[in-house]
């Protein structure tokens, strides 16, 4: 059984306390390799070959650092199909979309950053005839890097591509539920020469490995993708130590269908925000606002298409819906389904776990795309996360109700907006409290643009020009003439 091991100094070594943990298959309930169980004493070791790096790479000239980063997008693009498959198998989602989407992405990331750092602009000012002040954006040192385990090689590239091309060395943590694909990046990396210890990956738990990184007073900028009640507690330690950190939490998301909409359109992109990846995408559209008078058509026409989704082994070619990550997920998704019928919901589709999917998966974790109607708006199924194959669905009147059916939560990371009226996609983009706004589409994704939450979504914006930013320190030099 394959032992992923730690990457620290550019060598893969065995944790100090020598443990590992089971690292479970989600499609099979088994385990089919083992992840180091790592702890504060590994940090430390990270920390201290990112410290030796700094230096040197810090000084690395752009050009270099672009074509290694460079070098690093072109390898996962080579080891797509291996890439593609160990998610699948980690994460539990189609090997298709994995395929299609995530690794492609990962790329992407790299190549973004890559060529963006040979792009970059400071600002200059002559003050009042006296001075001339001119702005340095210098690399911040050590970063700590945590990613979750729904996208796991896409976010954790979305962080080392701005951390490392801008100078900083990093101190990364992927998921303990979906390491593989971090441990095929670290051999990428030194395939493609990135030198020793400009980034390190320490696998393990939050609580063992994520506290460790969050509270280290030699790690300067913390990155969190994750859980609300996890970026509460990576806030709190990071506060007193005046860390710069970017938290890009859960959701709760919008998604408003409006009777003037291209319905098929919008039923198509409707079934892919709810689903995905089975829902189990932070920017998901879980809940689904549809106008009165377009509501029963919408609501039959919804779960028509959704009742054609095919479940099944994510190494399927044909399967669109693959498992849950964990039992402890489904139990969640299980969990909130059952809530809502004491919540007076309607199950109208889904709501079961599927008898069989075939032998291999016979133990997975696996739940069915599922349609709720008939609940409350101010209801816990409708405002709390569930992070599954679950979407609730409510008719709206107005223009002004459905704003504030959306606003009400205490979410505010995406929505998606379906109109033919120009103007009123306008008014409802402006109105809707969330930091990303879809009009007639949902993940369109451009990586020039910022990204990041309102309310409990999280703080900060990553994503082009404002990571890059991120990841240095801005100093002004004032020259007197």
């Amino acid at each position: 059984m394959t032992r992923i091991r730690n990457f620290i100094d550019g060598q893969f070594v065995e944790p100090m306390g020598g443990k590992y943990l089971d690292n479970i298959e989600p499609a099979t309930g088994q385990p089919y390799s083992q992840v180091a169980d790592s702890d504060a004493r590994d940090v430390e070791r990270a920390i201290a070959a990112a410290e030796k790096a700094f230096p040197a790479w810090s000084k690395t000239p752009a050009a270099e650092r672009s074509r290694l980063l460079l070098r690093i997008a072109d390898l996962i693009e080579r080891d797509l199909e291996k890439l593609a498959r160990a998610e699948s198998i980690d994460t539990g989602k189609p090997l298709s979309l994995a395929r299609s989407l995530d690794i492609p992405r990962a790329a992407s990331n790299f190549r973004f950053f890559a060529t963006a750092i040979l792009h970059t602009e400071n600002e200059a000012h002559v003050t009042d005839g006296v001075a001339f002040n001119y702005t340095l954006r210098q690399p911040r040192g050590i970063t700590g890097l945590i990613s979750p385990w729904n996208l796991p090689l896409y976010l954790l590239s979305w962080k080392i591509a701005p951390a490392l091309a801008v100078g900083n060395t990093a101190i990364a943590k992927p998921s303990e539920l979906t390491p593989m694909t971090a441990l095929l990046l670290c051999e990428i990396c030194v395939e493609a020469g990135l030198p020793n210890g400009v980034l390190n990956i320490v696998h393990g738990t939050g609580p063992n490995v994520g506290a460790a990184i969050t509270a280290h007073p030699k790690i300067g900028t913390i990155s969190f993708t994750g859980g609300t009640v996890t970026g509460r507690k990576v806030a709190e330690a990071a506060a007193p130590l005046f860390k710069k950190v970017s938290l890009e939490l859960g959701g709760k998301n919008p998604n408003i269908v409006f009777a003037d909409a291209d319905l098929d359109a919008a039923i198509a992109g409707s079934v892919r925000s709810s689903f995905a990846n089975q829902g189990q995408v932070c920017l998901c559209g879980s809940r689904v606002f549809v106008e009165r008078s377009a509501y029963q058509n919408f609501v039959e026409r919804f779960i028509d298409k959704v009742s054609q989704l095919k479940q099944g082994d994510p190494l399927d070619e044909k399967t669109e819906q693959g498992a849950i990550v964990s039992k402890t997920q489904l139990d969640k998704v299980r969990f909130y389904v059952d809530l809502a019928q004491k919540e007076g919901g309607t199950v109208a589709l889904g709501g079961k776990v599927p008898d069989s999917i075939n032998e291999r998966c016979r133990d997975g974790y696996f739940f069915p795309p599922t349609v709720l109607t008939d609940l409350p708006v101010s209801c816990r199924t409708n405002r709390e996360e569930i992070f599954g194959p679950v979407v609730t669905i409510t008719p709206f009147d107005s223009e002004e109700e459905v704003i504030g059916y959306a606003n009400d939560c205490d979410y505010g990371l995406a929505s998606s907006v379906w109109t033919q009226n120009l103007s009123r996609a306008h008014r409802v983009a402006e109105k809707i409290h969330t930091g990303t706004v879809w009009v007639n589409c949902w993940l369109v994704r451009d990586l020039r643009v910022p990204f990041g939450g309102m309310k409990q979504s999280g703080v900060g914006r990553e994503g082009g020009e404002e990571a890059l930013r991120f990841f240095t320190e801005a100093k002004n030099v004032c020259i007197a003439k």
